[in-house]
């Protein structure tokens, strides 16, 4: 039966409203390292919104550079990948995190253009690994791969005992209980992350996307990274999350089979993803790539969301621009990348990316 979690308690690592991030904000030093527009040059408010696992790299962010610049507030709103870029493309928001990137299946691209008058900026912000954590008591190391995940969440295989779960782990005294999948109810770049990769790598017949689809009737809907923690209190459950989420919150793990290889979610498995991977920007401003999820490379976790940053190129209020400019610049600067590392647990962009990234967010105006 699918059903959609309500649960509300409050679980440790992660806020009881998370519904916005609202902090004292400032700009950057000096461009490339730090930002372009000088201590104390930027003020105002600037507000954004979209994935929730950006939700403490934003934090970071935000801390990171209150001190130069403590007349800019900066408020980013951790309503999910999908109501970022809506919220984007109508206004509401003048800068957005998503984890999947901006693209023309259902028009979003061509709105956004529209709206900013020009191709908007999207730059990759971090690599963060995917983790599927579970509870089966008794079982505290697990092994999965692309198709026994894929089977679990398609409702295929129902039983922590299954075959082709016990054929991974012949030493694990699994349990003939029952599996309860959580997936997201909200619209998740994460969701699409994880779906993608059981599409390419595990033979999911539905097309991935942030929205689950309602042909696949198995386990629970949670609202939101918090929503899916809580979920996994429950014996027998399984879910997906950011891997800080679920370190955070003292959950387990599973380790993802790569070629011959268990890869466990670190973020320095997850950074490896880039070199494997190739562009897919639709536009000079467009730093977009295909995650390559098949790769059997030694090392590599492929399970992972490149989380991405939308501006426009162009704002009609020239504080706005300033500001845009300024806090996104500081996040691609080596301090910032450093800070959400620390804090989130993302993986640092490599720095040939990064100045990319840097190029294009420091045109705008």
């Amino acid at each position: 039966m699918n059903t959609t979690s309500l649960r509300r308690a409050l679980v440790p690592g992660i806020t009881a409203a998370a519904l916005a991030l609202t902090i004292s904000a400032c700009g950057a030093a000096n461009e490339k390292d730090s930002g372009s527009e000088g201590e104390g040059t930027l003020s105002g408010t600037i507000k954004g919104g979209g994935a929730s696992s950006q939700e403490k790299g934003q934090a970071a962010w935000v801390a990171g550079i209150q001190d130069a610049n403590p007349d800019l507030s900066v408020v980013y709103e951790p309503v999910g990948s999908g109501s970022g870029r809506e919220g984007f493309i109508s206004g509401g928001y003048l800068f957005a995190g998503t984890d999947s990137a901006l693209n023309d299946d259902e028009g979003e691209l061509t709105k956004a253009k529209e709206k900013c008058g020009a191709d908007p900026i999207q730059v990759p912000a971090y690599v963060s690994p995917i983790a599927v954590a579970f509870n089966v008591e008794g079982v505290d190391k697990l092994d999965l791969d692309a198709a026994t995940l894929t089977g679990i969440f398609s409702g295929k295989i129902t039983k922590w005992n299954d075959k082709a779960i016990t054929a991974l782990n012949p030493d694990a005294k699994l349990p003939d209980a029952a599996i309860t999948p959580v997936h997201r109810s909200d619209d998740s770049g994460t969701q699409e992350n994880f779906t993608d990769y059981l599409s390419k790598a595990g033979g999911w017949a539905e097309e991935p996307d942030g929205e689950w689809p309602a042909s696949i009737k198995v386990g629970e809907g949670a609202d939101g990274t918090s929503g899916v923690v809580t979920a996994m209190q429950g014996a027998g459950y399984i879910g997906f999350m950011d891997e800080s989420a679920a370190r955070e919150n003292d959950l387990t793990v599973a380790s993802i089979k790569v070629g011959e290889d268990f890869v466990e979610p670190t973020p320095e498995a997850a950074a490896k993803i880039l070199a494997a991977s190739k562009p897919a920007g639709l536009s000079d401003n467009d730093m977009a790539v295909e995650v390559a999820r098949t790769t059997t490379e030694a090392g590599v976790y492929p399970v992972v969301l490149v989380s991405y940053l939308l501006a426009c190129p162009t704002y009609e209020n020239a504080e706005d621009a300033a500001n845009v400019k300024g806090y996104l610049e500081y996040i691609l600067s080596e301090e910032g990348q450093k800070v959400s590392a620390e804090e989130a647990g993302s993986a640092p962009l490599d720095r040939e990316t990064a100045d990319k990234a840097l190029d294009l967010v420091g045109a705008i105006k």
